[in-house]
């Protein structure tokens, strides 16, 4: 049965692949000739060299970022993370902008966190300063800062500091336009159900031995099996978010060099320039291009770094600020959580704050 199946597939496979084999062996010199021409393509060696460059140093980043933050996130609930937060307006600021320190989740993820957060009572301001800040001020990120910044400590300091201060007043901002709503009214009532962002042991150690005590005692040489259970389903766990955000976060860094490449080989280096050295136009194309590339925070630096010396320092940073905290991507999934009146609002304070963070730096000289 398997074999028919097997050959039933086979055929039509073999129909529809020898004529292209077929065509590709007659024109394989008209081929040859016009891959060498390709090649000697000073244009396209260039977006190559941008874009392999681009992927292949911030892959490595990628993935130390998705296996930590999977293993965070299994590991640590929402309970947690409200526990820690102070009740202090102030300090509860404070604490939310710092604890990406020690709980490293890139912007790809971190918007389901903040939902479950306000479930749990925390404030809207709170949860919105660590939706902000966690995806800048994590150590992955600012490793990936630093490295993409060719070991540049000052710039990765320098991102870090203003990221988790504008986050911080963000969230204070919030917190003042949002003093006479409930925290509930700008969620969306219909928000769909998420899965959990962490492994429940407790249940899976009581599916594993939901039996009486007594019939446990009796069968106790299969408590090890059942421990090793255990652990094979939380690697497993494990490995499936790793997958998922990988697929989540790879797509659009591709995209993002792509879009890097394209624009630095294709655009004429005079057009990049005249906006580019504008101390505005170039944050404002900074920010677009930032909110349209949906790049990750861990890789995002890498990209910043091909702008540097095209475009102004107050663009670069205003780039790298405004990126992890609100793009296309975020904005869909904020879109399940709160309504539209607050997506816009906080989309509109983001790059206002991003905007004058850039022009700060434009209009004062300081060079990164």
């Amino acid at each position: 049965m398997e074999e028919n199946k097997k050959s039933i597939f086979f055929i039509p496979m073999l129909i529809l692949i020898l004529p292209i084999l077929i065509m590709f062996i007659v024109n394989i010199n008209i081929l040859k000739n016009s891959f060498n021409f390709v090649l000697q393509n000073s244009v396209l060696q260039s977006f190559t060299t941008i874009f392999l460059s681009i992927i292949l140093e911030a892959f490595p980043f990628i993935i130390i970022g998705v296996f930590i933050s999977s293993i965070i996130q299994m590991f640590v609930s929402e309970e947690t993370i409200a526990k820690i937060i102070p009740k202090n307006k102030f300090i509860g600021l404070l604490a939310a902008a710092s604890i990406g320190l020690i709980f490293p989740v890139c912007d790809c993820a971190i918007v389901p966190i903040a939902r479950r957060l306000l479930k749990k009572g925390v404030p809207l301001y709170i949860a919105v300063t660590f939706m902000l800040s966690v995806p800048i001020i994590n150590p992955v990120v600012l490793s990936s800062t630093y490295y993409a910044f060719l070991n540049d400590s000052h710039m990765a300091m320098l991102r870090g500091f203003i990221g988790w201060t504008s986050s911080i007043l963000i969230g204070f901002i919030i917190s003042i336009l949002e003093r006479k709503h409930n925290r509930i009214s700008s969620l969306r009532n219909n928000s769909s159900n998420t899965r959990p962002l962490y492994y429940n042991f407790t249940l899976a150690k009581n599916d594993n031995c939901s039996h009486e005590h007594g019939y446990c005692c009796h069968h106790e040489h299969h408590h090890e099996h059942d421990n090793e259970t255990n652990h094979i389903h939380t690697i497993s766990h494990i490995l499936e978010h790793v997958s998922s955000e990988l697929n989540e976060v790879g797509k659009f860094i591709i995209a993002g060099a792509f879009l890097s490449a394209l624009m630095q080989t294709i655009i004429p280096r005079r057009y990049i320039l005249s906006i580019g050295s504008h101390k505005i136009l170039s944050i404002v194309a900074m920010i677009a291009l930032a909110y349209v590339m949906c790049v990750c925070s861990e890789t995002d630096a890498f990209i910043a770094k091909t702008f540097v010396g095209q475009f102004t320092s107050g663009s670069i940073i205003a780039f790298l600020i405004c990126g992890p905290m609100i793009d296309i991507k975020n904005t869909l999934m904020l879109s399940d959580v709160f309504n539209r009146k607050f997506i816009f609002k906080l989309t509109c304070i983001v790059m206002t704050v991003c905007f004058f963070i850039g022009i700060i730096f434009n209009f004062l000289n300081i060079v990164i």
